[in-house]
């Protein structure tokens, strides 16, 4: 596990932006971002981490860190993905504390003071928590109330409903979750699975500033399902019980078949029902094996011990520092 560069002091805040082709949205963000900062009379740093861009997200923030120093730049080595960009901003933000953040500015940085705030007052995590779904279509809102309450009612773990990455965590925090060391990372489970005294601030999210949203419908399915495997081995008991009343029942028909036989005779088999038992038993037993494939995967992914994921180069606002081993996650 990497550590914090220790290079400078730390600062008392850390906004983590993990990035995938924000190009066009960078100026508006640093324009919003920058003054909010700096103007809550503590010091910051703001760590982007580009997570594969194939735009020009890279060279603006090269551009950007120009004329902002507090900016610094992970440039990781390929596309692992938003889970496993935002792991890396974490094992190398050196604030007090840290508040992941995306670049759209569908979560307005006006909402910081009220996070920091609740922070002071000795809570260890702040959550950021929307008002309301008015702004997502009725299916969006419908599938992720049906996913909230159905990971909750699987897991052991509860997701606080309408809650993303958009939170605070004191260091401690961020400290619990570099111990944990999952391959396969879904970061609203861990973040519940820590703990850690929580408030929570309700805002008003915003419409995203520039460009489009990467999460398409499928996406997003794999994202839940996921969150589901992640958290709860309850599926997999599921088929345990289903096999077990579905042999009990195929016992007590059989019994009952040898029975009528033996009063009544034999008769013409039913080709029609026996098809249709075949092919559903066939359709469960395929549904079970897809569902317990999901698991072994997992397990195929965490057993291999690869690292998180690849630094390429990081810069710091005084030139740029080569990738080197200690500073990947392992």
């Amino acid at each position: 596990m990497s550590g914090v560069s220790g290079s400078k002091a730390a600062p008392e805040l850390s906004i983590v932006i993990p990035m995938l082709n924000e190009e066009v949205a960078l100026p508006e963000l640093f324009a919003m971002l920058v003054p909010v900062l700096r103007g809550m009379a503590l010091s910051f740093e703001i760590l982007c981490i580009d997570d594969g861009s194939s735009d020009g997200t890279l060279a603006r923030l090269l551009e950007t860190q120009k004329t902002l120093p507090e900016l610094r730049i992970l440039e990781l080595s390929r596309r692992f993905g938003k889970e496993v960009a935002l792991s890396a901003g974490l094992d190398h933000a050196r604030g007090a504390a840290v508040i992941p953040f995306d670049a759209d500015l569908q979560d307005p940085p006006e909402t910081l003071p009220s996070l920091v705030a609740k922070w002071r007052e000795g809570y260890d995590v702040v959550l950021a928590k929307r008002r309301s779904r008015g702004r997502d279509g009725a299916i969006k809102r419908l599938t992720a109330w049906a996913y909230y309450r159905t990971h909750n009612i699987l897991a052991d773990i509860d997701i606080p409903a309408d809650v993303g990455d958009f939170r605070l965590m004191d260091r401690s925090v961020v400290e619990a979750l570099q111990r944990l060391p999952e391959r396969r990372r879904f970061m609203k489970g861990l973040f519940a699975w820590v703990g850690f005294r929580t408030a929570v601030v309700e805002y008003d999210r915003k419409a995203r500033s520039a460009g489009t949203s990467a999460w398409s419908l499928w996406r997003l399915w794999q994202f839940a399902l996921e969150g589901i495997t992640s958290f709860s081995t309850l599926p997999l008991r599921f088929w345990s019980y289903a096999g077990f009343i579905i042999a009990f029942f195929a016992l007590l028909y059989g019994a009952f078949v040898i029975l009528r036989t033996l009063i009544y005779g034999v008769d013409v088999p039913g080709y029609a029902s026996l098809l249709a038992t075949v092919l559903f038993l066939g359709g469960l037993q395929l549904l079970s094996l897809g569902l317990l494939g999901e698991y072994v995967g997992r397990i195929y992914s965490e057993v291999k011990q690869r690292p998180l994921y690849l630094i390429r180069r990081r810069y710091e606002g005084e030139g740029q520092m080569e990738n080197a081993q200690d500073h990947d996650r392992g």
